[in-house]
């Protein structure tokens, strides 16, 4: 389980090929801090676990499936990532609930300023849409970020100049690609409403 809350940009130092997928590399500095083998960690909001680490970063891999529903697979090196660590009992909840279990993929469509703002519209499966609502949250690469308006296919976010400065949204450009987990409440609402 994970805040939404970035600690740290990580870049992307060694790609491998495996039997199951992409191993990855990931240069980092902060989350090393009491990083163990076994840890999960959120890298661009994907849940991966920690499968070797050195002074320098951390290895984790992914699996076909993983790639298949999230972004991972088009990283290259060089790249950044948004990381964080798994919530402990003590953390402070400043974002909202994210397991780190990517619903799909969304498509920037346009990227406005406002004033020092950036306004960014995300194009995104109807199925997933459906679970967003105005002033709700949604993860975007592991950011916990509100929804300003959402539509049939489409949504809208506000990212400010500190998140910006302290994640990789400052690359973000129209047919970005992002990784997206819809608010898991949305997603139990349903269930038990299906129930009844």
């Amino acid at each position: 389980m994970f805040t939404g809350i970035v600690e740290e940009v990580g870049v992307i130092e060694q790609i491998l090929m495996t039997m199951m997928g992409l191993k990855f590399f990931i240069k980092a500095k902060l989350v090393l801090g009491d990083l163990k083998i076994g840890d999960s960690i959120a890298v661009n909001g994907v849940c991966l676990t920690v499968i070797e680490h050195n002074e320098e970063g951390f290895w984790a891999e992914a699996v076909a499936e993983t790639l298949r529903l999230t972004t991972l697979g088009f990283l290259k090196y060089g790249n950044e990532v948004n990381l964080e660590r798994a919530l402990t009992p003590t953390s402070r909840m400043g974002g909202h609930y994210v397991q780190g279990h990517v619903d799909g993929v969304a498509e920037i469509s346009e990227v406005k300023k406002e004033g020092e703002a950036w306004l960014v519209k995300f194009q995104v499966e109807k199925s997933l849409a459906a679970y967003m609502v105005k002033k709700g949250y949604v993860a975007i690469d592991g950011m916990s970020i509100t929804l300003i308006e959402v539509n049939e296919d489409s949504f809208s976010v506000t990212f400010i100049p500190h998140t910006r400065e302290v994640t990789i949204v400052k690359h973000y450009r129209a047919r970005t690609l992002v990784n997206i987990e819809v608010d898991i409440l949305g997603k139990y609402a349903e269930k038990f409403l299906q129930r009844g």
